[in-house]
């Protein structure tokens, strides 16, 4: 159990710094492993640097995937495959349509539509072919180990496929689309471009590969948490820096672990749903996994509601609220204040919020089919 005591933190950035310190010192007693303080000290003693409830980190470059680091070209050809409909067997549907950058690299739907609800992307979109869960945002997923809700892909180039050949989702033979791929002039071209080692083929590898490459692009850093982790002290407001160790407190940290406010874990929604969805049991028939589910990112979150793995709740202040309530129930967490509960969200909401780096969507894609056309979203 987190130790929680005087978590107001306000003044100068010394007296932050010292405020940070005292209020760790009780913690680092008892769980040192789990709360670490990274302050320095300048010529006189006094605390330099930023203080923070656990050790400084920013997230760093993203690994290179197998066969060495991506390439412009690799990069250029993925995008616009990321956003033809031409992948999809009704030629209306593109990954974007569940991946959008106007709805947080998600869809802002409870679970996602395929094929056969048109070229509209986001809240307005209807249709009978759902998938089974929410849609997850891509943001950071290069930093990934284990992808989908269950963790069933270990690689973005074993990913790309799925979707594509899922009947509810894209719907479409990959060896069909590369040779759909192969008589467009266009694509040829940037196919040959791409992958001059493969002869410049299209095939599902390489159209798997172009895509990965793409997506390691989704990288979020920017945030003003990273400011303040780079030395920027006035980059987290008063609230936000309550927020953050409220978030270490609650042991928020323990999961949703730092610099990329995910991990690799697989853990149980409290209370657990009786829905059917077994969730990483799926995988590895482990008794354990049973009803279990990835640990999402919390970077950008504001944007990617509804939340969960079967979003079933729209809220973000009631989907923090319900996760805090969980780890009390568990004796991992202190009960939170309305106006605790009022800084964590802040901390998360503000402090974690970098779209600096969301994709550029195409006007036009080489098939000639319409680009997914996203609904109208007001920017909050």
């Amino acid at each position: 159990m987190r130790a929680s005591s005087g978590r107001t933190v306000t003044g100068s950035g010394a007296e932050r710094a010292a405020v940070g310190v005292r209020r760790a010192l009780p913690a680092l007693a008892g769980c040192a492993a789990l709360l670490t303080v990274a302050v320095g000290c300048g010529a006189a003693g006094e605390p330099s640097g930023p203080v923070l409830p656990w050790a400084a980190e920013l997230l760093g470059a993203a690994p290179e995937p197998e066969g060495g680091p991506d390439t412009e070209a690799q990069v250029a050809l993925g995008r616009v495959l990321f956003y033809d409909p031409i992948l999809s067997a009704d030629r209306d549907t593109a990954c974007a349509t569940c991946h959008s950058e106007i709805w947080g690299m998600s869809d802002g739907l409870a679970v996602s539509i395929g094929t056969g609800g048109g070229p509209l992307t986001g809240t307005g979109r209807t249709g009978t072919h759902m998938t089974r869960r929410n849609s997850p945002t891509l943001w950071n997923v290069a930093f990934r180990e284990t992808l989908f809700w269950d963790g069933r892909s270990d690689s973005l180039e074993h990913q790309a496929l799925l979707p594509i050949r899922e009947p509810v989702e894209l719907g479409r033979d990959p060896e069909e689309i590369a040779a759909d791929l192969s008589a467009i002039g266009e694509y040829s071209g940037m196919f040959a471009e791409a992958f001059p080692d493969d002869e410049g083929a299209a095939t599902p590898e390489t159209m798997a590969r172009a895509m990965a490459a793409f997506q390691r692009t989704m990288i979020s850093d920017r945030a003003p948490y990273d400011r303040y982790v780079a030395g920027d002290e006035g980059a987290l407001d008063e609230a936000s820096l309550r927020g953050m160790w409220l978030f270490a407190d609650a042991g928020c940290d323990s999961c949703h672990t730092p610099p990329r406010f995910e991990s690799e874990k697989f853990a149980r929604r409290l209370p657990v749903y009786e829905d059917g969805d077994q969730g990483r049991f799926e995988v590895t028939e482990d008794e354990a996994d049973r009803g279990s589910f990835r640990v999402p990112t919390l970077r950008n979150l504001r944007e990617t509601e509804p939340y969960f793995h079967d979003g079933k709740v729209e809220d973000l202040r009631e989907a923090i609220a319900q996760e805090v309530e969980a780890q009390h129930a568990l004796g991992a967490s202190a009960a939170l204040s309305a106006e605790e509960l009022d800084d964590l969200v802040t901390f998360i909401t503000k402090g974690l919020m970098d779209r600096s780096q969301e994709p550029d969507r195409p006007d036009e894609v080489p098939s000639g089919l319409t680009v997914p056309i996203d609904g109208f979203r007001i920017p909050r």
